[in-house]
Protein backbone atom coordinates (compact mmCIF):
# COMPACT_ATOMS: atom_id res chain seq x y z
CA UNK A 1 0.00 0.00 0.00
CA UNK A 2 1.20 3.48 -0.69
CA UNK A 3 1.93 6.13 2.14
CA UNK A 4 -0.92 7.99 0.54
CA UNK A 5 -3.39 5.51 0.74
CA UNK A 6 -2.98 5.02 4.13
CA UNK A 7 -2.52 8.07 5.51
CA UNK A 8 -6.43 8.32 3.67
CA UNK A 9 -7.87 5.72 5.70
CA UNK A 10 -6.56 6.66 8.61
CA UNK A 11 -8.15 10.35 8.18
CA UNK A 12 -10.87 8.62 7.27
CA UNK A 13 -11.50 6.49 10.35
CA UNK A 14 -10.90 9.40 12.43
CA UNK A 15 -13.31 11.71 10.93
CA UNK A 16 -15.82 8.36 11.18
CA UNK A 17 -14.77 8.03 14.36
CA UNK A 18 -14.99 11.89 15.98
CA UNK A 19 -18.47 12.11 13.99
CA UNK A 20 -20.01 8.94 15.69
CA UNK A 21 -19.06 10.34 18.80
CA UNK A 22 -20.09 13.65 18.23
CA UNK A 23 -23.77 12.69 16.75
CA UNK A 24 -24.14 9.52 19.00
CA UNK A 25 -23.96 6.90 16.24
CA UNK A 26 -22.40 3.45 16.73
CA UNK A 27 -19.82 2.94 14.80
CA UNK A 28 -19.55 -0.72 13.62
CA UNK A 29 -16.68 -0.47 11.30
CA UNK A 30 -16.64 -4.20 10.84
CA UNK A 31 -20.43 -4.39 9.70
CA UNK A 32 -21.29 -7.31 11.73
CA UNK A 33 -25.05 -7.14 12.91
CA UNK A 34 -25.97 -5.89 15.94
CA UNK A 35 -29.17 -5.17 18.17
CA UNK A 36 -29.01 -1.12 17.94
CA UNK A 37 -31.42 -0.83 15.55
CA UNK A 38 -33.93 -2.53 17.54
CA UNK A 39 -32.64 -1.34 20.80
CA UNK A 40 -32.59 2.32 19.95
CA UNK A 41 -36.41 2.22 19.47
CA UNK A 42 -38.88 3.47 22.14
CA UNK A 43 -39.97 0.90 24.50
CA UNK A 44 -43.84 0.81 23.97
CA UNK A 45 -44.95 -1.68 27.41
CA UNK A 46 -46.28 1.25 28.89
CA UNK A 47 -48.29 2.07 26.39
CA UNK A 48 -49.69 -1.32 25.85
CA UNK A 49 -50.21 -1.30 29.70
CA UNK A 50 -52.13 2.15 29.65
CA UNK A 51 -54.67 0.63 27.10
CA UNK A 52 -56.26 -1.75 29.08
CA UNK A 53 -58.37 -0.38 32.32
CA UNK A 54 -57.40 -1.44 35.83
CA UNK A 55 -59.19 -4.43 37.19
CA UNK A 56 -60.07 -2.86 40.96
CA UNK A 57 -61.43 -6.65 41.11
CA UNK A 58 -58.06 -8.24 41.95
CA UNK A 59 -57.34 -5.06 44.33
CA UNK A 60 -60.55 -5.75 46.72
CA UNK A 61 -60.32 -8.84 48.82
CA UNK A 62 -64.14 -8.71 49.79
CA UNK A 63 -64.61 -8.77 46.18
CA UNK A 64 -62.59 -11.77 45.51
CA UNK A 65 -63.78 -13.67 48.69
CA UNK A 66 -67.04 -13.15 46.78
CA UNK A 67 -66.26 -14.38 43.75
CA UNK A 68 -64.43 -17.30 45.56
CA UNK A 69 -67.63 -18.19 47.59
CA UNK A 70 -69.63 -17.75 44.09
CA UNK A 71 -67.40 -20.52 42.43
CA UNK A 72 -67.40 -22.99 44.81
CA UNK A 73 -70.60 -22.92 45.47
CA UNK A 74 -71.48 -23.97 41.77
CA UNK A 75 -68.62 -26.55 42.08
CA UNK A 76 -70.63 -28.03 45.00
CA UNK A 77 -73.46 -27.77 42.97
CA UNK A 78 -71.90 -29.57 40.44
CA UNK A 79 -70.43 -32.20 42.27
CA UNK A 80 -74.13 -33.19 44.06
CA UNK A 81 -75.16 -33.34 40.34
CA UNK A 82 -72.56 -35.57 39.37
CA UNK A 83 -71.14 -33.42 36.70
CA UNK A 84 -67.77 -32.03 38.84
CA UNK A 85 -64.60 -32.47 36.92
CA UNK A 86 -62.66 -35.65 38.08
CA UNK A 87 -59.82 -35.05 40.92
CA UNK A 88 -56.74 -35.16 39.36
CA UNK A 89 -55.07 -38.53 38.11
CA UNK A 90 -58.96 -39.90 37.56
CA UNK A 91 -59.76 -38.66 34.53
CA UNK A 92 -60.43 -40.01 31.36
CA UNK A 93 -56.93 -40.03 29.82
CA UNK A 94 -55.55 -41.62 33.06
CA UNK A 95 -58.23 -44.33 32.72
CA UNK A 96 -57.30 -44.76 29.38
CA UNK A 97 -53.67 -45.47 30.57
CA UNK A 98 -55.04 -47.68 33.33
CA UNK A 99 -56.20 -50.03 31.19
Amino acid sequence: MSLMKVLREVATRGVTEARARIFGHVLNPTGQRSGHKILRKKLIGDKVADWYPHDFKKDDPVVMARLEKARLSKLQMLKRRGKAPPKKGQGRRAMKRSK
